[in-house]
């Protein structure tokens, strides 16, 4: 779920509507970043449509990936761009011990070192850690934020009740390196993956220093699959997103379904320019969607756009679940991702259909 935003879905109604948005020029000038509600009309083909326009200004953000990225704002180019090349993300320390009388694995977060830079303004990052304890996902913490270092020592310790000794060789310390952001979505630097089958703490306490690699979204756990459908018309130089379906969702609920809905987010560059969401399909694990959501996108902007689609389960009693994610343009983490769109801009006014695997959030 995004911080800050309220993201609980709109009343159920039989009724098509057509919410037309705007973006004042001289709001774009000062930097706002969302748009505002201009209108109402009713959409074509019984789908939910929203049509959105997107600021034209090509310093309006910076050239930064929504959830992975590290690279700048001159990095800009004609064309959708291709995965970054790997860069070195340091390396980070940890410790393990037992404590025997309380059945209790001890994890202490030491330092890291040579983290890349996440933010080009101070040339530094926000680094945090948080810790989740393969593969049953019951145990996770995570350790506070260190101000502009790249070198950060937390000295975090972390007990875990509960955990016989002789399932230690069943776990794995799944790390996540993450560099806060204050106004978008934190960086993920990368991760770091420790199996406790070659761990021994019977003895005493165990350090273990291994280096950050790049986050493998293969590794994650399948989440089900969505079907989106985008199409552009240079002429009128608009994007029509379309969420059709989804299948094979993971059950959210005790009753062994889920009341799924989808939250679209466009970005521009790391900046969420607009935000949608389908209504809820109550108690299904295969959802029929069919809402499209229409955005007045320049052609020269293409290169820098990204949409992230979050399929959320709705509890009115708990906070709502994020089941599965994908994001699709030039800053997708899979290839798969990146090509839709690039097809999408190679087949003007062809509406091109795709499932793609979800990921974990």
């Amino acid at each position: 779920m995004l911080k800050g935003i309220s993201i609980y879905p709109e009343t159920l109604s039989n009724k098509k509507k057509t919410f037309r948005v705007r973006r004042d020029k001289s709001h774009a000038d000062s930097g706002n970043t969302e748009a505002g509600l201009m209108g109402s009309e009713k959409g074509p083909n019984g789908l939910a449509t929203a049509v959105t326009q997107l600021p034209t200004s090509p310093h309006y953000g910076q050239e930064v990936s929504p959830s992975v990225s590290t690279s700048s704002s001159a990095s800009k180019t004609s064309s959708l761009s291709t995965p970054e090349e790997e860069v070195t993300l340091g390396s980070l320390t940890i410790a393990v011990d037992y404590n025997f009388p309380k059945k209790a694995l001890v994890v202490t977060i030491q330092e890291a070192h040579g983290l890349p830079v996440m933010d080009e303004q101070t040339h530094g990052s926000d680094p945090y850690i948080k810790m989740t304890i393969l593969p049953d996902k019951k145990h996770r913490v995570k350790t506070r934020v260190l101000r502009r270092t790249l070198d950060p020592v937390f000295d975090e310790t972390f007990t875990f009740y509960g955990i016989p000794y002789s399932q230690l060789q069943d776990l794995l310390l799944h790390f996540l390196v993450l560099s806060f952001d204050r106004f978008s979505r934190d960086d993920v630097i990368g991760e770091v993956i420790v199996p406790l089958s070659g761990v021994d703490p019977s003895t005493g306490r165990v350090q273990i220093t291994r280096h950050i690699v790049k986050r493998n979204i293969q590794k994650c756990v399948s989440r089900g699959e969505l079907q989106v459908s985008l199409s552009y018309q240079p002429v009128a130089q608009r994007m029509t997103v379309v969420v059709l379906k989804a299948k094979h969702l993971p059950r959210m609920d005790i009753t062994g379904l889920s009341d799924p809905y989808v939250k679209v987010n466009v970005y521009y560059g790391r900046k969420r320019i607009a935000k949608k969401k389908t209504h809820v399909k109550k108690c299904t694990l295969s959802p029929v969607f069919n809402e499209s959501f229409i955005y007045d996108i320049p052609i020269d902007l293409l290169p820098d756009i990204s949409i992230e689609f979050l399929v959320i389960d709705f509890d009115r009693t708990t906070k709502n679940q994020v089941v599965g994610r994908l994001i699709l343009g030039a800053h997708s983490v899979t290839a798969d991702g990146i090509e839709h769109l690039r097809e999408v801009c190679d087949n003007p006014r062809k509406l091109i259909a795709k499932w793609h695997s979800l990921s974990e959030y």
